[in-house]
């Protein structure tokens, strides 16, 4: 028999012509009573990723430790709305693109907010890997009133897209993607998570493909092989104020392995926001591996709870 999911009923947020789709964790916990209720935490995945990425597990331990977990996916991922293509087809030719006509970086930031809005949250604790750090700092910087804390992992600086990214980027795993060729059929995506996963791994951890394909089985329409998608996403340019303006206090978790972003990227973000804190963490990749998991939560917990003393 089939265990209940942990996740509740698929629900819907709209910005503008855009629906988002989210869900909310609503597996029971002995951490949060009337008396000591949750606190609200919204999760932004990665470029092209779909919000099914983010590990069940890691889910539950945010849970346990007094939030509620709401996912989303990004306009252009998962079941959210996929926009036109644009001339830029891939995500190596959209950083080098001058213009991005899809939608803007302002536009993503927003669209964290409709989905606070939908929920009829007033603020909430911003956790966000990969392009979903960037856009955490950017709805700081465009929303601080709605932002209790906010946590980036694996990020760049919110305030650099295209070119000004590239000295944070490693171009050879960005060649390797553009590199990788599989079938347009159901095994074919399955093998390009596979790939992409074992790319984006730390090479200090095993790697285990049977345990890997499992999770890509249970998730085939991750966005790892849209690259149409991705271009949109990693195109959309920022015309707001600078990450030095973020007020709201700010973690900085990136893995000392990482494949994608080099931890450079960490540390420009942590030495330009007053007060943020940066913290490295040991044989982790472009990833949230099992392992780091409950450091991890126990710094979004201690972050969470300065925030509120």
């Amino acid at each position: 028999m089939t265990p209940p999911s942990p996740w509740g009923p698929l629900r819907w947020a709209t910005n503008g012509p855009v629906r988002l789709a989210f869900d909310e964790w609503t597996e029971p916990t002995e951490q949060t009573t009337p008396t000591n209720p949750a606190e609200p935490l919204l999760l932004a995945t990665g470029l092209g990723a779909n919000r099914f990425w983010v590990p069940d597990g890691l889910c539950r331990l945010l849970a346990a430790h007094g939030f509620t977990v709401v996912r989303y996916d990004q306009r252009d991922g998962g079941q959210s709305t996929h926009l036109p293509p644009t001339e830029a087809r891939n995500p190596i030719a959209a950083l080098f693109a001058k213009r991005q006509t899809a939608y803007t970086a302002e536009d993503m930031a927003d669209d964290a907010i409709a989905v606070l809005d939908e929920l009829g949250w007033e603020s909430a604790h911003l956790v966000g890997v990969s392009l979903g750090g960037a856009i955490v700092q950017r709805v700081a910087l465009r929303h601080p009133e709605r932002v209790r804390t906010l946590t980036t992992m694996a990020s760049v600086p919110g305030d650099v897209a295209g070119l000004k990214a590239l000295p944070y980027i490693r171009l050879g795993t960005l060649a390797k993607f553009a590199r990788l060729k599989f079938p347009d059929t159901p095994e074919g995506t399955i093998a390009a998570g596979v790939e992409v996963t074992r790319l984006l791994a730390s090479p200090q951890r095993p790697f285990d493909p049977a345990v890997t394909r499992r999770a890509v089985e249970a998730n085939p329409d991750a966005g790892v092989y849209d690259g149409e998608a991705q271009s949109r996403q990693i195109g959309a340019q920022w015309h707001g104020p600078p990450i030095s303006g973020i007020t709201r206090p700010l973690l900085v978790l990136h893995g000392e392995d990482d494949p994608l972003i080099k931890p450079r990227a960490a540390k420009a973000i942590a030495s330009r926001v007053p007060g943020a804190r940066m913290v490295p963490l040991p044989r982790v990749g472009h990833e949230v591996p099992e392992p780091s998991w409950e450091r991890i939560v126990a710094e979004i917990r201690q972050l969470a709870t300065r925030q509120a003393a």
